[in-house]
């Protein structure tokens, strides 16, 4: 494993663990609300127990224990009050804690897809399935980065074809900015956006540490959303880094075996 393999792998697992904590904080919340409950619970049966027992003239004393647990009750009431109100929002933060869970759980199983094979053609139909289905994308397309020209180039494509798509130039627009800078872009305002391909929803940067290779850009999604929230940043960065080593390595593999069927032809032609 690449140190940049292993980069990636800690901050998966740093990220799982903050949802981690927030699963087991809802947890104590509702321990801590049924404990309050059966408290509550307790002082009732006390005060029904007391006002049993003065059914005549009450007493000082009883008077003052009446009145101090009426008081806990009180207290306790809006506690459990604050904490159902808790419960109410970590309960839903919870539901969306498991759907993150099984996003990143199904990410590491695509990351493996991704680097089971050393086929370039097979590792950008990988990405493109997992775009689909990981991030939601109607209309994308994977660009890469000819270090000859310094242009950006689509070798993929979903809801589009490459032809349809432009080339940019490292360092033009929105997209050649983010190549070259290696930064990821989210547009600021979903609602009624419409497509603009020099102008796309999502453009993040396929790179190797600070070596970019090219991009990978987001005109729509299957689902609209209002905004993107720090889920969706590090879900997009994830992919990215796995998506770039895969790229990468396959491209290798590609040149290199061509090279040496090259060379074995010549090889061949020299001894007959």
């Amino acid at each position: 494993m690449t140190d940049h393999d292993k980069d990636q792998q800690n901050r998966a697992e740093e990220f799982l663990q903050v949802f981690k904590k927030g699963a087991e904080f809802t947890h104590d919340l509702l321990k801590e609300n049924e404990r309050l409950r059966y408290q509550n619970l307790e002082i009732e049966q006390q005060l029904q127990h007391l006002h049993a027992s003065s059914a005549g003239a009450p007493s000082e004393e009883l008077l003052k224990k009446i009145e101090k647990l009426e008081m806990e009750k009180k207290e306790i009431l809006g506690r459990i009050k604050h904490v159902e109100a808790e419960n109410i929002d970590f309960a839903n933060r919870y539901v969306e804690i498991e759907n993150e869970n099984n996003m990143l759980a199904n990410l590491y199983i695509a990351s493996y897809q991704l680097h089971s094979t050393l086929d370039f053609k097979e590792v950008l139909q990988v990405i493109l399935e997992i775009v689909i289905n990981l991030i939601g994308a109607e209309e994308f397309s994977i660009l890469l980065l000819d270090e000859k020209t310094n242009r950006l180039q689509a070798v993929a494509s979903e809801g589009l074809e490459n032809k349809e798509i432009p080339t940019f130039e490292l360092g033009e627009g929105i997209i050649g900015r983010m190549a070259k800078t290696g930064e990821n872009y989210f547009i600021d305002e979903l609602e009624g956006y419409e497509r603009d391909f020099h102008h796309p929803v999502v453009c993040i940067p396929l790179k190797i540490k600070e070596h970019v290779i090219g991009v990978i850009v987001i005109y729509k999604l299957l689902v609209q959303k209002e905004k993107f929230n720090d889920v969706d940043y590090e879900l997009f960065t994830l992919l990215a880094g796995h998506a770039a080593t895969a790229i990468f390595s396959s491209k290798l593999y590609t040149e290199s075996e061509r090279k040496l069927n090259t060379i074995q032809g010549f090889i061949d032609l020299m001894t007959k």
